[in-house]
This record gives C-alpha cells, sequence and structure tokens, in this order.
C-alpha cells in the first residue's frame, strides 16, 4: 500500500513539474505589434482571404466518417456473437446492415459518390 501511495505521489510530483516546464518554457518573450492586432482590420484585402472550398470534399469526409462509426459499431457484434441468442444476434445484424445497404444506396442515387460531377 506504502508503494502505490510514493509511486502515485512521485508521478504527480512530476506531471506537476513537467506542465510548469512547459506553461514557462512555451510563453513568448517578446510582443509584436503587427501580430497581435487583428489581420486586415479597417483595410480592403488585395485578395480574396478566403479560399474557395469545394464542398465535395466536406461530403466525401462526412460519407468517411459515417462508414468509420459503422466499421466501430459491426465490430462488437463480430465478438458476442457466441455469448447471446442466435436468432437475436442474426436478426439484429442483418437490420443493422440492411440498414447501412440502405444509406448507401440512397447516397448512390443522390449522386453524392459521383466525384467527376
Amino acid at each position: 500500500m506504502f508503494s502505490i501511495l510514493t509511486i502515485s505521489t512521485i508521478i504527480l510530483l512530476i506531471s506537476i513539474i513537467v506542465m510548469f516546464l512547459a506553461s514557462m518554457l512555451s510563453k513568448k518573450s517578446y510582443v509584436d505589434r503587427e501580430k497581435s492586432s487583428p489581420f486586415e482590420c479597417g483595410f480592403d484585402p488585395k485578395s480574396s482571404s478566403r479560399l474557395p472550398f469545394s464542398l465535395r470534399f466536406f461530403l466525401i469526409t462526412i460519407i468517411f466518417l459515417i462508414f468509420d462509426v459503422e466499421i466501430a459499431l459491426i465490430l462488437p457484434i463480430i465478438l458476442i456473437m457466441k455469448l447471446s441468442n442466435m436468432f437475436i444476434w442474426s436478426i439484429t445484424s442483418i437490420l443493422f446492415i440492411k440498414i447501412l445497404l440502405l444509406g448507401l444506396y440512397h447516397e448512390w442515387n443522390q449522386g453524392m459518390l459521383n466525384w467527376s460531377n
């Protein structure tokens, strides 16, 4: 019990020292008026300050995120197969995969997967 308390105290002290050193070393020593002022405040910008953004990149990112979460939900289904009733497991798995395929069909039907448009 004493060794756990000692190790915990040492870890806490090391963490506090590292956080203190990081906060002291990360501070800038000089203040630049130009860097601390807002960017182009009160002036007409010489060029467009915002770059054009393709909505396709955003949609592909959302689709990837959705399918990534779906994979994270499918993996535990395989692990609990031996622990659950096979009838309920198969109905749940088939229903989940049907919902995924229905969503994929909807995205395909709406043209979200066509990159060349």
